[in-house]
């Protein structure tokens, strides 16, 4: 084996693991592929199965630095995330390397970035979604730089990342072939970084101020997901609810907890959801504060006697007996029924069991386990806004969905006027799991330009404003509340209402190229 194709392949895996959020440099990115494309470029001709190796091992240094905190959970399934998300990012590079084979420079180029996107995107909505290192993320934590998010969400940075990586590419493979430093693609390599930034400057230096606002209460009430959270009582925790909100003198509109906050083992059955006493508990408390309203995480159930009625989600429990399991939120105020949005977006191996009749008798519950609660949950198409008593719109969104960005716009083009993000991220203790978690929500304020109030279990909880910026915090593993004001806002940003349109130009370019190279042989 060449030493320096083996030292090209780790350190591209080392530049992108260490410039990934939060502890990383994140200006390392933008020449994190360059040592394997020119790897690539080495090789190309000689053996594809090698390109294959050496892509496989960069990605797989990298998925491991940037998401080793899964063990917390499972080693298992710490293993397979790793394992498998570097497989398929290793076949779409060597894609790249075939295709570059059969057709031009250029167009070998914009192959290169489509076929990533196109990847980005596929890892968004199939079974096995695990979109967490879609290069677009990357700069979470550098919100000044990416505040053109607005008009092109994340699938923006990732175009960023992949054009600035081959124009590096190109001024060092100039250099080691010719001997000569291009000055000129170095500029332009440079002036691609600079520039947009320098844009996003201005559009957050000329960000106006949203003036309507709602005060609210953001829970952190710090429950050990493993050890205490589904033992506990629905009413135990409505004690614990009280004492949180009795600690403070603040007089909010709205009071936001955590996902499952009532967890209460297997959950309220969601046909009684509305009469229910815990709904009259809940109101009666509620109604001696001034008349605020809750949005909560809560677990519900549903039962099906006959086969002839259960769902595709439907967990089996005994003979002619059959459950569907949610993972879900609601809002009760003074004037309304309760209002429920079922989380849809799952995670994988934990809510969600993808090609269930073929992989559950082989690997059981080994993927993830968080803390006893493993079981398919039932989902839904639509994503749900929420209306507070004076007409105020709320997007509910839970834990993993704050991961999408397509899919938050949803909420707010069905008139959600502010972010609501609960989630319990308790299952990677003090780890960059729940600070990446907590960093990617930046995003996601900055691409629909709402403010959110993320209510997290054991941390962190904070208060996001539309440029991205944490205004308020609570740090992990303290228990407390978070009083403040939530700006709201109507209008409809360009990646609001177009989506993820650098993807379907991408996918088109895609298949145009990948048509083309079946027909015609590059001449060496």
């Amino acid at each position: 084996m060449n030493k320096n194709h083996l030292l090209y392949s780790v350190l591209s895996g080392l530049l992108l693991g260490i410039s990934w959020p939060t502890y990383g440099f994140t200006i390392l990115i933008f020449i994190s592929f360059v040592p394997l494309l020119f790897l690539e470029n080495l090789i190309r001709k000689k053996n594809l199965i090698k390109i294959f190796l050496f892509s496989y091992l960069s990605f797989l240094i990298w998925n491991s630095i940037a998401t080793w905190w899964l063990v917390y959970s499972s080693f298992f399934g710490m293993s397979f995330a790793i394992i498998v998300n570097s497989l398929l990012m290793a076949i779409v590079f060597t894609s790249y390397s075939f295709i570059s084979r059969k057709v031009t420079t250029k167009l070998s180029v914009i192959y290169w970035t489509c076929v990533w996107i196109v990847f980005e995107k596929f890892h968004l909505n199939w079974d096995f979604s695990w979109p967490w290192l879609n290069l677009g993320n990357v700069f979470s934590e550098k919100i000044l730089w990416i505040q053109w998010y607005e008009y092109t969400g994340s699938f923006g940075g990732s175009l960023w990342v992949l054009i600035v990586n081959y124009l590096f590419f190109s001024v060092y493979k100039n250099w080691v072939e010719f001997k000569k430093f291009n000055i000129i693609k170095f500029s332009c390599s440079v002036l691609s970084i600079s520039i947009p930034i320098m844009i996003s400057m201005l559009i957050y230096n000329n960000q106006s101020q949203d003036v309507d606002y709602i005060k609210a209460s953001i829970l952190q009430p710090n429950i050990d997901p493993y050890k205490e959270k589904y033992g506990n009582t629905n009413i135990s925790i409505i004690y614990d609810f009280k004492d949180l909100i009795n600690s403070t003198n603040y007089s909010s509109d709205i009071i936001i907890a955590p996902e499952t906050y009532f967890s209460e083992s297997p959950g309220l059955l969601i046909d009684k959801f509305k009469e229910s006493g815990f709904i009259v508990i809940l109101k009666n408390y509620l109604n001696e504060k001034n008349n605020t309203q809750l949005l909560s995480g809560i677990q519900f159930y549903k039962l099906y006697n006959s086969s002839k009625e259960k769902t595709k989600t439907s967990n089996y429990v005994r003979d002619s007996l059959w459950v569907d399991i949610y993972n879900s939120s609601f809002l009760i105020s003074k004037t309304k029924n309760p209002q429920i949005y079922h989380k849809s977006k799952l995670v994988v191996g934990v809510e969600n069991m993808p090609y269930k009749n073929i992989l559950e008798p082989l690997l059981g519950n080994a993927l993830l386990d968080f803390g006893g609660t493993v079981s398919t949950r039932a989902t839904q198409n639509k994503r749900n806004v929420f209306e507070m008593d004076n007409g105020i719109k709320v997007a509910p969104i839970i834990c993993y969905e704050s991961i999408y960005g397509e899919y938050v716009t949803e909420y707010v083009r069905n008139g959600a006027q502010f972010l609501a993000i609960i989630t319990n991220d308790g299952w990677w203790n003090e780890s960059q799991g729940y600070k990446q978690h907590l960093s990617y929500a930046k995003i996601r304020s900055i691409e629909t330009r709402r403010s959110i109030a993320r209510s997290a279990n054991t941390g962190s909880s904070a208060i996001i404003n539309k440029n991205g910026e944490i205004i308020s915090q609570l740090e992990y593993n303290v228990k407390g509340i978070i009083n403040g004001k939530i700006n709201l806002s109507n209008k409809l940003t360009f990646y609001v209402k177009y989506g993820d349109f650098i993807y379907r130009f991408s996918l088109f370019f895609f298949l145009i190229i990948l048509l083309f190279s079946f027909t015609k042989k590059k001449k060496y």
